[in-house]
C-alpha cells in the first residue's frame, strides 16, 4: 500500500497534462501511485496518460465512458485510490519538486493528522509566481495537530481540494463525494475541514496553480455558474446534519455572500440577460440561509445588504461609483505625486546654486537597496581615516536597519536626498545614481562596480541582444561621463572596464574594498557568523550561488541540491543564494541541510561564513578566491551561457578550483575529495594571483587616503605579498582541517 494516492482528473489539458504528471513522478518521494482520470477529453489528454502507465508502473488510468466533469473523475479516481494520504492535483497544474517529501515529514512530524493543508502559488504565464494573501494561517508555529476551532483563520485560504493531503480512512469513514456541477471543490473543502479531528498545516509551496490566460472553466461565461446555489445548499445541509457543526454557520453564510457576489461581479462569467435572474437567486440563498451572528465587516455591509434586497441595478451602480471613485483616487494621487515631484526637483535646481561642501559624502550600493559592497568598505574607512568627512548612505526605509548609526539615512526621493546629491562633494557607488543627477564642478563621483567582470558587460551587450535588452545605451554613456574615479580589483578588470564604459574618468586599480573583510575578520568573527546562520558545529558548509540566466525565464534549476547532499553525508550543509534578480529563493525541497540566505545583506559574510564555494559563472568567485578556500565550478549550460551572454575568457581553461560539466560529475568531485585536492589547490593559487593582486585587506584604506586626503598613489601603503596575507580562517568540519587558524 503506497503512501500518498495521488488523483490527476484531465479534460482538455493536454498541452499541459506531460508536465503535470512528470511533476509527480519525478518527485524525490516515490512511495505513490499516480491515478489519472481520462474524463472522455477529446483532445489527447487520454493517450498521454496511456504513455505514462506504459513506462511507470505507478501509474493507474482511468478512461470513463463520456465526459463526467471535474467532480465525478475525481470520484472515479478515489474509487481506485490505495495509499494511506489521497492528494488531487488538477492536470494544467504542477507539484514543485521535493514537494511530496515536504508533506510526508509534516504528516509523520504532526502525528499523522486526518487532514494537511500546504501553500501554494499562482503561476502566470510570464512565469512569475505569487504566493497567497492568507498564507500566514499556514504557519507551523504552535502545537500541531489541532482542529478547526484553534485556527478558525483557515477558512480564508481559498477553498480547493488540490493544497490538501487526506487521510484515506478520514474520507471514507465520513463518506466524502464529489457533486456534479461548478464549484464542485466548495461542498467538499468546507465539510473536510470542519470534519477533520485533527488538522496540520505546511508553510511551504507544494503546488504552482497555473493562471491560464484562456480555457479555465471557472472564467468562462456559462449559465453553469449557477451551480454555486446548488454547492451552497450541499454544505449548509452538511452544517444541518450535525448540530455540532452550528458554529459555522456564521461564517460560512458570509463566505457564501462573497462568493455571490464576486461571481456577479466577475465580468464575462454570467450569459448576457441573467444576471438579473442570479441576484434574485442569491436573494433568496442570502435570506435562507442567513444566520444570527453574521454581521459581515463594514467595508462589505453595503454589498451584502444589497444583495440581502435583492437591488440588482443598486448593485451595479453602486460598483460602478466604487470603480470611478478609485480611478479619481488613483488620478488624484499620480497627480499630487508629480507635483511633488517638481517641487523637488526646483528644490534640487535650487540647490545647485549653492556651495559644494568639503566636507559631506554621498554612498550608495545597489540600487538602494542596503550597506553593502565596496562603497559600506568605503564609507566605514571614511569614518576612520577621515573623520571630518560626514556621511551619509541612500538606502529604501525597509534597508535602514543595515546602516550604522553613526552615518545619516538619506531615503530616495527626498528633499534631503536631492539636497545632499547636489552639494556634498563626494558621491560614491557600485551602480549609477538618478539619472537627473548633474554633475557639478567640485564634486567627485566614484564608481566602485560589484565584482570582477567573466561575462560581458557595458557596450558589449551592444551585440548580445538576450543579455542587453532593455538596456538605454545613451543613457548608460551619459552616466558613465560623470564618473571621476573607478576602482578597480585587478588589471583585467581595468582592461575591460575602460573599453566597455569609455570615458574621462581615472581608473584606481587599487584592489576590490569589499573583500578587505576577509583578511580583517577573525576566527570568532567567523565562529559568530557560521552560529547566527545556524550552521551545525562541526559541519562543512557549501555556498552555493549561481548567477543570472539571461536566456531563461523563470531562471531554470540546473541543480538537485538534495541530490549533492545525499552524496556527501549527514556532516554537510548548503548555503542556497540565488542571484539577487531571481527575486525567489533557491528550491529547498524541504531539506533542514538546505539553509536559505537568499535574504541574508551581505554575501561577504556568507563566504566567510562558508568552507567552499560552488557555482557557475557568478563573479563571486573572484572575490572567494581571496579567502584560498576551495572553489567548484558547474559549467553544465555552458554553451547556451556562451552564446547569450559571453564571457571575457574561457572559464573551464582557467578555472579556480574543480570543473564539473554534468551534475554526476560535480558528484564525483565532491564525493573522491578532488574538490579540496592538491590540484584544485593549485588551480586556485594560480587564479587567486592572477585576479586577487592588490586584495590584502587594504583596498579601501587606498581608496580613502588618496581620494577623500589628498595622497599621492606612489606614497600610499604597499600591498602585502599574497605569501604574506592571513585570510580569515575557515571553520567548519572539513575545512577546520585544511584550513588552520593562522599561528
Amino acid at each position: 500500500m503506497p503512501r500518498f494516492s495521488v488523483i490527476v482528473p484531465a479534460y482538455k489539458v493536454q498541452a499541459y497534462l506531460h508536465e503535470c504528471l512528470e511533476s509527480v513522478l519525478t518527485q524525490s518521494f516515490e512511495d505513490l501511485e499516480l491515478i489519472a482520470v481520462d474524463d472522455c477529453s477529446p483532445d489527447g489528454c487520454g493517450a498521454v496518460i496511456d504513455e505514462f502507465a506504459a513506462r511507470d508502473r505507478r501509474v493507474v488510468a482511468v478512461h470513463l465512458p463520456e465526459n463526467a466533469g471535474l467532480g465525478p473523475a475525481r470520484n472515479a479516481g478515489l474509487a481506485r485510490a490505495t495509499g494511506d494520504y489521497v492528494l488531487f492535483l488538477d492536470g494544467d497544474d504542477t507539484f514543485v519538486p521535493g514537494a511530496l517529501q515536504a508533506v510526508a515529514d509534516r504528516l509523520k512530524e504532526t502525528g499523522s493528522p486526518e487532514l494537511l493543508v500546504y501553500d501554494y502559488a499562482r503561476v502566470y504565464w510570464s512565469g512569475e509566481a505569487v504566493r497567497h494573501e492568507f498564507r500566514s494561517h499556514l504557519t507551523e508555529a504552535g502545537p500541531a495537530p489541532f482542529p478547526l476551532t484553534e485556527r478558525p483563520g483557515l477558512l480564508k485560504v481559498l477553498m480547493v481540494v488540490w493544497n490538501k493531503a487526506y487521510k484515506r480512512e478520514f474520507l471514507e469513514r465520513e463518506g466524502f463525494a464529489f457533486p456534479p456541477g461548478f464549484y464542485e471543490d466548495t461542498p467538499w473543502t468546507y465539510p473536510a475541514l470542519m470534519a477533520a479531528g485533527s488538522i496540520a498545516t505546511l508553510d511551504r509551496v507544494c503546488v504552482h496553480y497555473r493562471q491560464r490566460r484562456t480555457g479555465s472553466i471557472l472564467r468562462t461565461t456559462s449559465p453553469r455558474h449557477f451551480d454555486l446555489f446548488d454547492q451552497y445548499e450541499r454544505v449548509f445541509a452538511f452544517i444541518d446534519a450535525r448540530p455540532e457543526l452550528a458554529r459555522w454557520r456564521p461564517v460560512l453564510f458570509r463566505r457564501m455572500a462573497d462568493h455571490f457576489t464576486s461571481v456577479f461581479c466577475a465580468p464575462g462569467r454570467l450569459p448576457r440577460g441573467t444576471r438579473a435572474d442570479f441576484f434574485r437567486r442569491a436573494r433568496r440563498h442570502y435570506r435562507r440561509y442567513r444566520t444570527k451572528g453574521a454581521t459581515p465587516k463594514f467595508t462589505t455591509r453595503l454589498r451584502h445588504a444589497l444583495v440581502r434586497l435583492g437591488s440588482h441595478r443598486t448593485y451595479r451602480a453602486v460598483t460602478a461609483a466604487r470603480t470611478h471613485l478609485k480611478r479619481a483616487v488613483r488620478y488624484a494621487s499620480w497627480t499630487a505625486r508629480a507635483v511633488r515631484g517638481a517641487l523637488l526637483q526646483a528644490h534640487y535646481r535650487i540647490q545647485l546654486c549653492l556651495p559644494v561642501r568639503e566636507d559631506r559624502a554621498v554612498f550608495a550600493a545597489y540600487w538602494n537597496r542596503g550597506y553593502a559592497c565596496s562603497p559600506a568598505a568605503i564609507e566605514e574607512r571614511v569614518r576612520e581615516l577621515a573623520p571630518h568627512v560626514r556621511t551619509a548612505w541612500i538606502c529604501a526605509p525597509e534597508h535602514a536597519h543595515t546602516v550604522p548609526p553613526a552615518t545619516r539615512r538619506l531615503r530616495p526621493g527626498t528633499a534631503a536626498y536631492w539636497t545632499a546629491l547636489a552639494r556634498s562633494k563626494y558621491l560614491v557607488n557600485n551602480v549609477n545614481f538618478d539619472r537627473r543627477l548633474v554633475k557639478r564642478r567640485g564634486q567627485l563621483l566614484v564608481q566602485t562596480q560589484h565584482g570582477t567582470p567573466l561575462k560581458h558587460m557595458g557596450l558589449d551587450l551592444q551585440f548580445r541582444p538576450a543579455a542587453g535588452r532593455g538596456t538605454d545605451f545613451a543613457q548608460l554613456l551619459r552616466n558613465i561621463d560623470k564618473w571621476d574615479a573607478l576602482v578597480s580589483a585587478n588589471r583585467h578588470s581595468s582592461l575591460v572596464w575602460e573599453r566597455v564604459y569609455p570615458a574621462a574618468y581615472r581608473t584606481l586599480e587599487f584592489g576590490s574594498p569589499r573583500n578587505d573583510v576577509f583578511q580583517r575578520a577573525t576566527a570568532s568573527d567567523v565562529a559568530l557568523l557560521r552560529e547566527s546562520l545556524r550552521i551545525p558545529e562541526g559541519h562543512t558548509a557549501i555556498l552555493y550561488a549561481p548567477t543570472h540566466r539571461d536566456y531563461a525565464h523563470p531562471q531554470p534549476r540546473l541543480l538537485d541540491l538534495e541530490r549533492l547532499l545525499l552524496a556527501l553525508g549527514p556532516r554537510y550543509v548548503v548555503l542556497a543564494r540565488p542571484h539577487p534578480t531571481h527575486g525567489s529563493p533557491v528550491v529547498t525541497d524541504g531539506n533542514p541541510r538546505i539553509i536559505d540566505v537568499s535574504g541574508h545583506g551581505s554575501v561577504e559574510e556568507l563566504c566567510l561564513a562558508s568552507d567552499a564555494l560552488l557555482t557557475d559563472y557568478s563573479s563571486l568567485m573572484f572575490d572567494y578566491a581571496g579567502l584560498d578556500r576551495p572553489i567548484v565550478v558547474h559549467t553544465e549550460d555552458w554553451t547556451a551561457y556562451d552564446a547569450t551572454r559571453g564571457t571575457y575568457f574561457d572559464l573551464r581553461a582557467f578555472p579556480p578550483g574543480a570543473v564539473a560539466r554534468t551534475e554526476d560529475e560535480l558528484i564525483d568531485i565532491f564525493v573522491t575529495g578532488h574538490w579540496r585536492g592538491s590540484r584544485s589547490a593549485q588551480l586556485r593559487a594560480a587564479f587567486r594571483a592572477r585576479f586577487c593582486p592588490y586584495d590584502d585587506g587594504h583596498a579601501a584604506e587606498r581608496v580613502v587616503r588618496h581620494l577623500f586626503l589628498g595622497e599621492d598613489p606612489a606614497a600610499l601603503p604597499p600591498v602585502v605579498p599574497l605569501e604574506d596575507r592571513r585570510p580569515a580562517p575557515s571553520m567548519g568540519g572539513a575545512g577546520a582541517a585544511l584550513f588552520p587558524a593562522p599561528r
